[in-house]
């Protein structure tokens, strides 16, 4: 069995490594090719090219990068033709791999699904049609996503979300941590400025800010941020000026199980947490840490955004708990002032805590915890599509 992924961004590297695993115990001989990160590549992948070229997100971000996009896009059609593969799986970054997919479909009826339903419950109901012809099949993390999907006309299958499969640490690792790191009995505050430079490059001014303020209630206090290794350095340079005597944790250089133990270990020491929106927020939740959601864009992604927006919150542990308790600021809401007053509120013991961690609970149940690894899960459904074609 030939299997090729394509991923564009750390949670899709985490997602692709999980499904790689998982396939592993059902064909141990089987081959992978494709576009991946560390995870992915620790699994046996040797990626096409460096997958940080395909994390971009937003309208106005993308535009610029369009010509080289379309050059990969081109490449990655061609070394799927060449590596004669059983299934294609491609892994969120819909902007990039649904043109793979449409291009591939030309000249190619390989089997392929897509790993993360398009949240069209959220935004952009129609992204479904770009997917109708070029998608055997959807793989959704969320268990509410499959009706959507069928209703589109696509077969889809919650598998849940690896997060739920991921170890945590234990007590004695987080105490290690602090000594480690000079943290004694301080309060750890978590800062998760994204995995895009982007990302890193927006909010880290604001998240710093934010981090002042709340600093100024809590002197004490230290600050670890957790660098994804695309964003290691940049981040290193920005939040030099942030309160708290930063600890950056940089997996570079590091073995991917170091690097996944660390922060791991971080998460287990840590009192409260700072993130950007994204799936960070799940992982959190996983380890019972207390959050607070912010996040900001280009204006004009902003604003498009904004017009087409059907819910009101996008962080995922809101959403999959059915509950709305974890705040967040968005948008030109993304303000020092009152992220400083939601992150004082997390950090001390009250009925904010408790109902965050009565949602986390929540999810993580919701989302798999306890049943078949959802990288197995995953696995299971790839290895149907690519055996049984035209019967997903």
């Amino acid at each position: 069995m030939k299997v090729y992924l394509i991923a564009g961004e750390p949670s899709g590297d985490k997602l692709g490594g999980a499904l790689m695993e998982g396939l592993r115990t059902l064909d141990p001989d089987i081959e992978f090719q494709g576009v991946g990160g560390p995870l992915m590549e620790a699994q046996g992948m040797t990626s096409l090219f460096a997958m940080e070229e395909l994390s971009v997100m937003g309208i106005a971000e993308v535009l610029p990068k369009l010509r080289g996009l379309f050059r990969r896009r081109d490449e990655t059609v061609e070394d799927i033709i060449g590596s004669g593969a059983d299934v294609v799986v491609t892994i969120d970054s819909p902007d990039f791999c649904l043109r793979v997919l449409r291009k591939l479909r030309a000249v190619s009826a390989v089997p392929t699904v897509h790993y993360v339903a398009p949240s069209v419950w959220a935004w952009r109901a129609k992204r479904t049609d770009k997917m109708i012809g070029i998608v055997d099949h959807v793989l959704a993390l969320l268990p509410f996503e499959p009706p959507y999907m069928e209703r589109a006309g696509l077969a889809c299958d919650f598998v849940g979300h690896p997060v739920v499969a991921e170890p945590l640490a234990e007590p004695t690792d987080a105490s290690a941590f602090r000594h480690a790191h000079g943290l004694g009995a301080a309060p750890v505050v978590l800062a998760l400025p994204g995995s895009r430079k982007g990302e890193v490059s927006r909010l880290s001014d604001v998240f710093g800010e934010s981090l002042h303020k709340l600093a100024a209630k809590h002197p004490d206090m230290r600050v670890v941020i957790p660098a994804a290794a695309p964003v290691a350095a940049i981040v290193q340079q920005r939040v030099a000026q942030w309160p708290g005597d930063p600890v950056v944790l940089d997996p570079r250089g590091m073995s991917v199980e170091s690097a996944l133990a660390d922060k791991r270990a971080a998460f287990a020491a840590a009192d409260v947490a700072l993130a950007a929106s994204g799936t960070v927020s799940l992982e959190l939740a996983a380890n019972t840490v207390p959050m607070v959601i912010a996040y900001d864009m280009n204006w004009l992604s902003r604003k498009l955004i904004n017009a087409m927006l059907k819910v009101d919150t996008v962080t995922l542990v809101n959403l999959v708990s059915e509950t709305r308790t974890v705040p967040e600021f968005l948008g030109d809401a993304c303000k020092p002032d009152d992220i400083a007053r939601a992150l004082n509120l997390a950090l001390k013991p009250g009925p904010e805590r408790a109902a965050q961690a009565a949602a986390a609970e929540i999810a993580m149940e919701r989302l798999g915890r306890g049943d078949e690894a959802p990288g197995v899960r995953a696995a299971k459904v790839v290895m149907r599509v690519a055996t049984q074609p035209g019967q997903t």
